[in-house]
């Protein structure tokens, strides 16, 4: 853990101050992992225990996977790297990594060309998981494409409390961080402005 921390700082990916993340909530600290995914040494060396334990439990039996799907932007290239390091892991894997997106209504779903055939056992891949918001919409559209969800993976676990994930669950690093309504933040008390450092449109 000590040595994922150290890696987050180097890379300003992990941030102080006052955020609104993308669930709509606040925040004293914030993960911008996109700083962190600009080095792929680094990212690789972040996820190796992830996906190390993944493939035990592939090799045991405990877990299926046949694409490793992420949830744009953040999970784009997460997504990609645990694909690219089962794969070189595990000779019988030959895992493609695909992505989730939000169309024109702020829907998540599986577009440009990419198939899910019914059945296939998905291993969703995050940057950060906060309340779990974007990991069930990732579900819902590859579910609706006819997948099982296996397990989830991602680089920080940021929750303060359960969110109740109903699969496997594997995170790179557990971190707390304040987590408030906006009516009740405490940064807000004290005036200390507000920064939307995340993607989503609220």
């Amino acid at each position: 853990m000590e040595k994922i921390i150290k890696i987050l700082k180097e890379t300003d990916a992990m941030l102080e101050g006052h955020f609104l993340l993308s669930s709509g909530r606040h925040s004293d600290r914030y993960f911008q992992c996109a700083r962190l995914l600009q080095y792929p040494d680094k990212t690789s060396e972040v996820l190796e225990q992830v996906v190390l334990n993944i493939l035990a439990d592939i090799k045991n039996g405990k877990l299926k996977a046949d694409i490793v799907a992420g949830p744009a932007m953040g999970g784009i290239i997460a997504a990609w790297e645990v694909a690219r390091q089962l794969n070189s892991h595990f000779s019988g894997l030959n895992l493609k990594s695909v992505f989730t997106e939000r169309d024109a209504n702020g829907i998540m779903t599986l577009r440009r060309g990419f198939e899910i055939k019914n059945g296939q056992n998905v291993l969703i891949v995050e940057d950060v998981v906060t309340t779990g918001k974007s990991s069930n919409e990732c579900a819902e559209a590859l579910v609706s494409c006819g997948a099982v969800i296996s397990a989830l993976a991602c680089i920080v676990d940021r929750r303060n409390e359960d969110t109740g994930i109903s699969w496997p669950f594997y995170p790179a690093v557990k971190l707390s961080a304040g987590n408030w309504d906006a009516s009740e933040c405490e940064l807000c008390r004290q005036k200390i402005p507000l920064e939307k450092p995340g993607s989503r449109k609220n």
